[in-house]
């Protein structure tokens, strides 16, 4: 069957932020411009189309991210619309690794802000080539030329000025185009719809000309005939300069900025034109990399014609559809009703219905061929970062890491009824969400729920209540401590039990030592392969076991290098029994300490309340690390440990009538101090 749109008008863009930048209202206009809704939804009022969750439409921001389908231009274009609260950063992460291009919105005001900065570096991580979009350009405050500055300083990027602001605040009127030298005015009254192409003001005129020459100079670089043409005063074509622009974007050169205001109407159409023109098709990707089982490289073009090969990325519980698992196709073609493996669980998964997203909306559909997204219905062992292919040519393609959790609660069912139903519902909000976890409490038995963040854990146990009706009583908020050593141990354990008429033994030898922050466990076998596979696979089962408590509150061991030195035995579960003993014993020995999640904070606040909002950053434990000038207030960034973070709302509203507001997001692991140690030892008791 003919693809409907050719692969090299296809984009895959993501729009992303930081919190308030104005991500959905842009994309309810790209909707709207484009002919995809038929009225423009307001995410104030409750009624965006990708804000399509309850507990969204109450807050005003983006908890989910959602994707859509539109055209433009002839292109098709696949959207995801991600949020902007770094609790939810793991939407972001996944949703990076399938996408071939983003929009990064900024606010004009506050500029780049903190989870700028994040989502910024998740793009790097994953080579997104990307364009800007400064946005707010109607409000107080507005400063263009600032926030260009900030991309550059803040985020090591090198802006490419693409176009220039028709005055700022209540007066920004169009935009001027430095690539065609035309202004562009919208009018009034026509909801965006309609705006006049004019000369460029006189006024303006000197400004856009030494800009225009700034755009030139960047893009003839990537190409040595039209530098020496410009050079012998040869001006290049609008169609070469946009070529040469697509090209130094892809290359990850420069990043092209435009700007408007999304919530007045103004500037998106250009904003999608800049998608189009500046951002990659899946032909411009180079082929996705993988493994097949046996551990051979292998890679899949963007090819109808080539094996299929797909990342599932996402998956929600669709009260309707049921559990729908979207996915990301890279090469050949899937059709609804196909068998597919999945060779990471060593499954074959029958596809029983393909679906394309709008939001919450869906349409069935037959096909889907190499660039598509795609949601699909009535898979059962897939779950996040799952590879699907064609079962007569097996690849596993990279997973998308996830975070872990900082904070968690404990929640307890009011009645047997809620009990099971509260099992069932844990259990799906787990598949849906990678870096929100589940545990027990080893003393009281209770459910302790693991996330991101206050609020990450407020959207889990409200979605409990009105998705799964289920009632339960929650617990406080609580740090997820860690604990690592601070010293080196060598120990021997051992295990002798009497089996039926056998006699089970295992004799551990091993060693730990400290390593730097963010390491993790690392687990080192020299024991020269003197164990079976069973074996080694149970000794190695029963350090991550033990890992998994550590001496001082039973919280996770991390950063910590293990070194079997020696082991002997008879049997594999005497091995895990000899390995968990040896190595709690080592870490009681190796001095202890506990690591706190520290986060980065930033407040935004009046000059007025400055002195105040330091004083109790300081009263929370906090180091102040930086001050600047934002917008008409102050910024202050500091590193402050999440247990002095619990509140921080109502005291910050408190202290800068309500005015002041704040971003946090996990930063590091670091030992707390020992004056407090105690104290916070004795509160986990």
């Amino acid at each position: 069957m003919p693809r409907a749109t050719p692969l090299d008008r296809c984009r895959n863009i993501g729009i992303m932020a930081h919190i308030d930048a104005g991500k959905t209202t842009t994309t309810e206009r790209i909707l709207f411009y484009t002919g995809k809704s038929y009225r423009m939804g307001e995410v104030h009022e409750g009624t965006a189309v990708m804000d399509w969750m309850e507990q969204e439409q109450e807050r005003g921001i983006t908890i989910t991210s959602a994707a859509t389908t539109c055209a433009w231009r002839d292109h098709r274009i696949n959207i995801i619309d991600t949020p902007g609260h770094v609790d939810f950063t793991v939407e972001v992460e996944r949703s990076l690794r399938v996408l071939d291009g983003a929009v990064a919105i900024f606010d004009a005001v506050m500029g780049v802000e903190p989870q700028s900065e994040a989502v910024w570096r998740q793009a790097d991580r994953y080579g997104v080539p990307r364009l800007c979009f400064v946005n707010k350009m109607d409000r107080t405050g507005a400063d263009f030329f600032r926030t260009v500055e900030m991309i550059g300083e803040r985020l090591g990027a090198a802006p490419l000025v693409l176009q220039l602001p028709l005055g700022a605040g209540p007066a920004f009127s169009g935009v001027v185009d430095l690539i065609r030298m035309r202004a562009l005015v919208w009018r009034d009254g026509t909801l965006g719809a309609e705006f006049d192409d004019s000369d460029i003001p006189e006024d303006l005129a000197s400004e856009a000309e030494n800009w225009r020459g700034r755009l030139i100079e960047a893009a003839v670089e990537l190409d040595e005939s039209v530098m020496d043409a410009w050079l012998e005063g040869g001006e290049p074509s609008e169609e070469v300069l946009r070529g040469l622009v697509r090209k130094g974007t892809l290359a990850g050169r420069f990043v092209p900025v435009l700007c408007g205001s999304a919530f007045r109407n103004k500037g998106v159409q250009p904003m999608l034109d800049g998608v189009v023109d500046f951002l990659p098709s899946p032909l411009d990707i180079p082929p996705v990399h993988g493994t097949t089982p046996d551990g051979r490289p292998a890679e899949r073009p963007a090819e109808d014609g080539a094996p299929l090969a797909a990342l599932a990325f996402k998956i929600m519980n669709d009260p309707v559809a049921g559990p729908l698992t979207f996915v990301r196709v890279y090469s050949g073609r899937l059709a609804a009703g196909a068998e597919v493996a999945n060779p990471g669980r060593n499954a074959v998964e029958r596809v029983e219905r393909m679906l394309l997203m709008h939001a919450n909306m869906r349409e069935d559909i037959d096909e889907a061929g190499a660039g598509d997204i795609v949601a699909l219905a009535g898979l059962r062992a897939t779950t996040t970062g799952d590879t699907l292919c064609a079962p007569e040519a097996p690849v596993v393609l990279e997973r998308m890491p996830f975070p872990e959790p900082v904070i968690e609660v404990v929640v307890e069912p009011r009645s047997a009824a809620d009990r099971e139903r509260l099992d069932v519902a844990l259990a799906k909000l787990a598949q849906e969400d990678p870096s929100f976890r589940l545990g027990v409490d080893p003393e009281t038995g209770q459910v302790v729920l693991k996330g991101m963040g206050e609020l990450h854990l407020e959207i889990v146990v409200d979605r409990l209540r009105r998705e799964f009706k289920v009632e339960a009583e929650v617990g406080a908020p609580k740090v997820a401590y860690r604990e690592t050593v601070s010293d080196t141990a060598e120990v021997e354990g051992a295990h002798e039990r009497q089996l039926g008429g056998a006699v089970q033994v295992g004799r551990v030898r091993l060693a730990v030592a400290p390593l730097p922050r963010g390491k993790g466990l690392s687990i080192e076998d020299r024991t020269g392969g003197a164990l079976s596979p069973d074996c080694a696979a149970a000794l190695r089962e029963g350090l991550v076991a033990a890992a998994g408590a550590g001496p001082m509150a039973g919280f996770p061991v991390t950063d910590v290098q293990v070194t079997v030195l020696s082991a002997a035995g008879s049997a594999p579960a005497a091995f895990a029994h000899a390995a968990g003993a040896a190595l709690r014993d080592a870490l009681h020995k190796a001095r202890p300490v506990l690591l706190q999640p520290v986060m980065r904070v930033e407040v935004v606040t009046p000059e007025e309340h400055l002195g105040g909002v330091i004083g109790d950053l300081s009263a929370r434990h906090g180091q102040v690390t930086g001050m600047d000038q934002r917008g008409n207030g102050r910024a202050v960034t500091a590193e402050v440990p999440l247990a002095g973070m619990f509140g921080y709302v109502s005291a910050l509203r408190s202290l800068s009538q309500g005015r002041a507001q704040y971003s946090m997001q996990f930063d590091h692991y670091e030992p707390v101090p020992q004056a407090h140690a105690a104290g916070v030892q004795a509160k986990l008791a």
